[in-house]
């Protein structure tokens, strides 16, 4: 059995949100947060380290108490503290919970004075107005809360974020790679095109003739299978843990190709594609493509795009949004890669609310191969991650001025995440937004607005002539929040007019801006800053999350700033 760090961090989580909601120590919720925090942004595996013998303690923010818990986690799948506290507090509390405007005590509230345990008992007390009231709420509240409801993701159509996924994906690719006769293995479907949200994981392998019930038995013993939908001789299926389904198929190495193409997808890209065909008087399917029944292409992908006339097509783009036309005419874009980013223009540390301090900030990413990197703490408004006003900012600038004097290797830019205020203006004054290196601009607060009000407030924000990167322009938080109501496009006119720089930030609930407007931008010419948001080391390497979502929206490395030398970059910084 595999136990991902990412497992063991939502567990503490989740502990966390039951322990809050049951009103306990908040020095104990805040441990487990913290704990959960530090495992899910950890790169070294724990269950290693506890198979290893390594003491945990010494990871930060775990104790004597939690590394037993930790230990019995990998060691038996369970956590019977957890399981203790589910059977005191209704499961359906924690759904509430990811309503916005309604944290643990919050629901503990509705709960204890309204007995409230479904989204649907809240929806009817709040109808009745009787959420209002309740004391801590009121109107106003009740109204926020109401028009959150349609946030709540379907669960019929629940799909887990791309980052979630990728642990449980390349071990189950490394798990295969090591069976009896496997000759290859490679992952299909969304998740090879990159999509922000993956629905399941499709699985091709190639084995040696006589292997494939090995390979089949072998594929529901993966210590991650919580259930077996279906068992065959060339296809399987089941469920992990994490509640993702998992197809596996075992196909032909002459339609290795075919099938990888077929199963990738998109739909909407595979129906483009035969439509080619029938034109060229092919047929294609996942076998191969088949020219008056004699197979002519679909031993590789590669041999199917040039059987159709056209050039390979990276899985990322295959969305039926023009890549078919430019392969056919020779105007496909060279993509951006991970190797093509020489800096990260947002991040923070512990003089906000980050897990790493400026100098581990600046080593970690010199040891990435990093030019430059940008320091952008928050700003005054953001008080509960510690926000800057302009005194304290001056100081931080003084730190970051005496750690370039010892560091080596790197440039530390001096910034600012600066909130944009409901009227659009900038949390902090011009006398200091001028003395910094980079000034990112984003809202926090406030999401809610018409569109025209909230795009109206954030094209304010871009006449400062201080605001040089706009940061996570749509606020979403894939599976938690949707996007504000903003006119992107007219964004993306104002960023052209003003010289404004827009943000495609790559934390993995965000990856803002979303990759068909990152195409607008390129092709309006508005430059992308690709950021990573990085709160510790570790968040550093979501650099290719925000990689991934830059090549599903089309972008060269041309289109991006931090590809650029640091004298480069910090010129196209400067507005005209």
């Amino acid at each position: 059995m595999t136990v991902h760090n990412r497992e063991i961090a939502a567990a503490f989580a989740r502990i966390a949100d039951l322990l809050e909601i049951r009103g306990d120590n908040p020095f104990r919720v805040r441990a487990y947060r913290e704990a959960a925090r530090v495992l899910e942004d950890m790169t070294e595996p724990v269950e290693r380290m506890v198979k290893d013998g390594a003491d945990l303690t010494r990871i930060k923010g775990i104790g004597k108490d939690l590394a037993e818990k930790i230990k019995a986690f990998v060691e038996t799948g369970r956590l019977e503290y957890l399981e203790k506290l589910e059977s005191e507090i209704p499961a359906s509390l924690l759904e509430l919970m990811k309503i916005p405007d309604l944290g643990p005590r919050r629901v503990a509230v509705i709960h204890k004075e309204l007995g409230i345990e479904t989204v649907e008992e809240l929806r009817a007390a709040i109808e009745t107005g009787k959420i209002s009231s309740l004391k801590g709420f009121g109107e106003k509240s009740e109204q926020k809360i109401f028009h959150a409801l349609s946030e709540i993701p379907n669960k019929k159509n629940h799909r887990m974020l791309l980052a979630d996924v990728a642990a449980s994906a390349s071990s189950f690719q490394k798990y295969l790679e090591e069976q009896p006769g496997v000759e290859r293995v490679s992952l299909a479907g969304s998740y090879r095109r990159g999509k922000e949200t993956v629905g399941d994981l499709d699985i091709l392998v190639i084995c040696r003739e006589g292997f494939e019930e090995t390979v089949m038995a072998s594929f529901v013993r993966f210590g991650e299978v919580a259930r077996v939908l279906s068992r065959g001789t060339t296809k399987s299926a089941v469920v992990l843990r994490s509640t993702l389904q998992v197809d596996l198929r075992i196909v032909e190495r002459s339609s290795y190709g075919s099938a990888m193409h077929y199963f990738t997808g998109s739909r909407a890209h595979n129906i483009a594609i035969r439509k080619l065909a029938v034109q060229n008087k092919y047929k294609i399917n996942e076998y191969g493509v088949f020219e008056e029944g004699k197979k002519i292409a679909g031993e590789t992908e590669s041999g199917l795009y040039e059987a159709m006339g056209l050039r390979y097509i990276a899985p990322e783009l295959r969305e039926n949004l023009g890549e078919v036309e430019a392969a056919r005419e020779n105007r496909l874009p060279r993509l951006i890669g991970i190797s093509d980013i020489r800096g990260d223009l947002h991040m923070h540390t512990t003089r906000t609310d980050g897990r790493n301090t400026l100098a581990e900030m600046a080593a970690a990413a010199r040891d990435l191969g990093y030019e430059y990197i940008a320091i952008t703490e928050h700003s005054r408004k953001v008080a509960m991650a510690g926000g800057l006003d302009e005194s304290g900012l001056r100081q931080y600038m003084a730190v970051i001025d005496a750690e370039n004097e010892k560091i080596d290797g790197i440039t530390i830019l001096k910034g600012i995440e600066v909130d944009i205020l409901p009227g659009g203006e900038l949390d902090l004054p011009d006398s200091v937004l001028r003395d910094l290196d980079i000034v990112v601009g984003s809202v926090h607060y406030q999401q809610r607005f018409p569109v025209r009000q909230q795009t109206e407030r954030v094209i304010r924000a871009m006449d400062n002539p201080h605001l040089q990167i706009l940061g996570h322009p749509t606020g979403r938080l894939l599976n938690r929040r949707e996007p504000m109501d903003i006119d992107l496009e007219r964004i993306i006119e104002a960023a052209k007019e003003r010289d404004v720089i827009i943000e495609l930030n790559a934390q993995p609930d965000r990856l803002d801006l979303p990759h068909n407007y990152c195409k607008l931008a390129a092709e309006i010419g508005v430059p992308i800053a690709v950021s990573t948001d990085a709160h510790s080391t570790e968040n550093l390497l979501r650099m290719k999350n925000g990689i991934t979502e830059a090549r599903r929206g089309w972008l060269t490395r041309q289109d991006v700033i931090n590809t650029r030398p640091l004298a480069e970059m910090t010129g196209m910084l400067r507005r005209r």
